[in-house]
């Protein structure tokens, strides 16, 4: 079976409660749709817990590359000659990711190993950027984001990271005649027209599966693409 989830920001004991709601076997294969890092209490937990499993593909989300543009340079001895290096994109960089929650990713990273440190940063290099997959027939592309700048017949190869990863998904538009579009990123509180917000959404051969762990009356949700079911998880 192939499932996927996105957008755990952190939440480490509601990803290990879906898992047991999925009942996730060596056989299944997870997807991790981006945005595993920041805002909640335990997103280096969540990454050592996948970095423990063989059978999981993770995909990048913003939070991921704001991440990887930054803990190298914060893993630094602070010495004049590194002082002398920070520029305005580094802190232009620090600046965007703390404003989007980085602190409880900077606080546990810290409490790492440097040489666990160094790994969790390879694990987080090596995401795909998206995924084509074909089940039962039915052709899937899986992105964090969304098409940004998209116009029928623009290739997958032409998106630029920026439109894969930070573009939202234009759900009123269908993208493609026969290929369904997973996404993450914009919780589906946020689409306009869903008639049930805080849920996965399908419309237009899109699937929306952020459903807002982190926020109020929000849920961290999977889907299954060979069976459609859903499963849900939320904080008590």
């Amino acid at each position: 079976m192939h499932y996927v989830v996105s957008d755990i920001h952190g939440e480490y004991e509601l990803f290990i409660r879906l898992l047991k709601e999925i009942n996730l076997k060596k056989t299944d294969t997870l997807y991790v749709l981006g945005d595993i890092l920041d805002r909640g209490p335990h997103p280096i937990l969540v990454i050592l817990k996948l970095m423990e499993m063989p059978n999981v593909v993770c995909l990048t989300g913003n939070h991921e590359l704001m991440a990887i543009e930054c803990l190298e340079f914060l893993m630094q001895e602070i010495t004049e000659v590194s002082i002398e290096k920070v520029d305005e994109k580094m802190i232009e960089n620090l600046a965007n990711w703390q404003y989007n929650g980085s602190k409880s990713t900077i606080d546990e990273f810290q409490k790492l190993s440097r040489e666990m440190q160094y790994e969790v940063i390879e694990f987080i290099k090596d995401f795909m950027i998206y995924e084509e997959l074909t089940i039962n027939g039915k052709d899937y592309l899986l992105v964090h984001g969304g098409l940004g700048n998209y116009y029928p017949g623009k290739d997958i190869e032409e998106y630029s990271l920026k439109e894969l990863v930070w573009d939202r998904a234009e759900y009123d538009i269908q993208y493609f005649e026969d290929t369904y579009v997973v996404t993450g990123h914009t919780p589906t509180q946020q689409i306009m027209g869903n008639p049930k917000p805080g849920y996965i959404y399908k419309e237009n051969h899109h699937i929306a599966i952020d459903c807002g762990c982190n926020q109020r009356n929000g849920r961290l949700a999977a889907i299954c693409l060979d069976t459609g079911r859903e499963y849900y998880v939320e904080k008590s």
